[in-house]
């Protein structure tokens, strides 16, 4: 495995592609505000070379996202394509039609559900699976005060619908706990998790039908940009994209000490990234 190098920017490497699978939080924003050079990193690499398709794990449907990055000021022709694990997780729970429900998140995931025919139920023992989006608070919660709850649902043989695999994100310099922190938790009492998006095979394949649609052949060299190691790059390894660990700015690797730490990090997990960078820029 090589050894990845340290970029400044995407120019030195955009040649060898025609498309970008890009995450957002941690990448183009920190949840509050653009990170530094984004914008012109992204309108340069689509009029240089081909189109991104931004991949979050916002456990929330793609159409809400635009009006977002619009607030936080990332324009129109920055992307081509949004694809969301709140897109994976409405067709999951659309497939139990029907079925009670019992519902982990905060209240901002409340579009999630719009038009989407499922019944929440107050109480997880009348309900017939799980639908996480989250900790109800993230900031002020941990993952360990759900363990009651979720052995409980493991032994009752419940699945849980994990809208958003990450752990952690970084909020505007707070880290915040994500849905699948509690989907460790579930999985180690031998529950079932559905997950959607990152590093999941389903959410690369509609990235790659975005592109394809865009493009109009199937022949694109796709390159995958993200900050987290277990969702961003085993996602792209697993899907066969070369990979840019962002470890900088306002991501989960902010801080961390440089090229030669974050490559220790990819080595500990059997991780390949083709280069590291601080930040998006061009």
């Amino acid at each position: 495995m090589n050894a990845p190098n340290l970029i400044q920017g995407l120019s030195e490497i955009a040649p060898r592609y025609d498309a970008m699978a890009c995450d957002a939080w941690g990448v183009i924003h920190n949840g509050k505000t653009l990170l530094p050079g984004v914008a012109d990193a992204m309108q340069r690499f689509r009029a240089e070379r081909g189109p991104i398709v931004i991949l979050t794990n916002a456990p929330k449907p793609s159409s809400v996202i635009p009006g977002q990055l619009d607030r936080l000021g990332l324009p129109r022709d920055a992307w081509d394509a949004i694809v969301t694990s709140g897109d994976v997780t409405r067709a999951e729970i659309e497939a139990r039609a029907g079925a009670p429900a019992y519902r982990i998140g905060p209240s901002f995931d409340d579009p999630l559900f719009e038009g989407v025919d499922v019944a929440f139920v107050p109480d997880i023992a009348d309900a017939s699976f799980i639908v996480c989006t989250g900790l109800n608070d993230g900031f002020t919660e941990e993952p360990e005060s759900y363990r009651k709850l979720l052995s409980g649902a493991a032994r009752r043989g419940l699945t849980m619908v994990c809208a958003n695999p990450d752990i952690q994100v970084n909020w505007g310099g707070r880290l915040m706990w994500c849905a699948g922190a509690l989907a460790e938790v579930f999985a180690e009492y031998g529950g079932e998790v559905v997950f959607a998006g990152k590093p999941f095979a389903p959410a690369y394949r509609l990235v790659a039908e975005k592109i394809e649609h865009v493009r109009g052949d199937k022949e694109a060299r796709i390159l995958a940009v993200g900050d987290g190691l277990k969702t961003d790059i085993l996602g792209a390894n697993n899907a066969g994209l070369d990979a840019v660990l962002v470890a900088g700015d306002g991501g989960l690797l902010e801080g961390a000490g440089g090229l030669e730490d974050a490559a220790a990090q990819l080595r500990a997990l059997d991780l390949a990234a083709t280069a590291i960078m601080t930040g998006l820029r061009w």
